[in-house]
């Protein structure tokens, strides 16, 4: 089963609406961004998924400790730990955040009592290892990068997953940018990986298909004028579970 993440979601209608079309992760963004959630926003959100899974609080997981499980296996055991998790509530909340200091990212995550926390800014293993929330590490991937590139930044004991996105000058995610699938798909026979970068409804099951991702992940590909568009939502969740079936 492909997990689903929508990214980006602002107000609470639109995130329940998503989680109710079986979204298995939403995404809050706290970084410098035209998504970027306020305070009051954040709180609003929070408070109807918690009332949406049926308890408050961010979930636990059972996943290993730093040291009890080496190199890549480190990867495919927290991985068994979210699915895990995952059967027992849904949706999980990420945090998205990037250019900030570690004491600033915590205090958010304690907070806003997400459940994991996506760092998009090229946070070393130092900075992840200073979070006190599962860390989602995103791995911007430019042209030239090989899959033994992306496996080297990936770094097993520190972050608890991987996210490979496009690379841009210009933004930390949310391009509407695809990359070179074919490294992704290199790197997803050895770890599970989260595949994002220009995915929308008509293109993400044939991603899928040849990527075999953990998890796709999507933010402007479902907006229509900037927005997120409830629709779309339900087209892209619909498309990778068309893609998982037809595997």
């Amino acid at each position: 089963m492909t997990r689903v993440k929508i990214c980006g979601l602002r107000d609470v209608e639109t995130a329940v609406d998503a989680a109710k079309a079986g979204a298995d992760m939403i995404g809050l963004v706290f970084a410098e961004s035209r998504r970027k959630v306020t305070p009051q926003e954040c709180f609003d959100v929070m408070t109807a998924l918690h009332e949406l899974r049926g308890h408050e609080g961010a979930v636990q997981f059972a996943g290993p400790g730093r040291g009890e499980v080496r190199g890549a296996s480190w990867f495919g055991a927290w991985n068994d730990a979210i699915e895990e998790t995952l059967f027992r509530t849904r949706p999980l909340v990420v945090g998205v955040f990037a250019d900030m200091t570690a004491e600033e990212v915590n205090n958010i995550a304690d907070a806003a009592k997400l459940d994991l926390v996506q760092l998009s800014g090229g946070e070393d293993d130092a900075f992840i290892d200073e979070i006190e929330w599962p860390v989602l590490r995103a791995i911007h991937v430019s042209d030239g990068m090989s899959a033994f590139d992306v496996q080297d930044a990936a770094s097993p004991g520190h972050a608890r997953a991987i996210m490979l996105d496009t690379a841009s000058a210009n933004a930390r995610g949310g391009t509407g940018e695809a990359f070179d699938h074919s490294v992704a798909a290199e790197v997803a026979e050895r770890l599970p990986i989260m595949l994002a970068g220009g995915l929308d409804p008509d293109n993400v099951g044939e991603a899928v298909a040849a990527v075999e991702p953990w998890a796709v992940d999507v933010s402007s590909g479902v907006e229509t004028d900037g927005q997120k568009d409830p629709a779309k939502v339900r087209a892209f969740v619909a498309a990778v579970k068309e893609a998982d079936r037809g595997s």
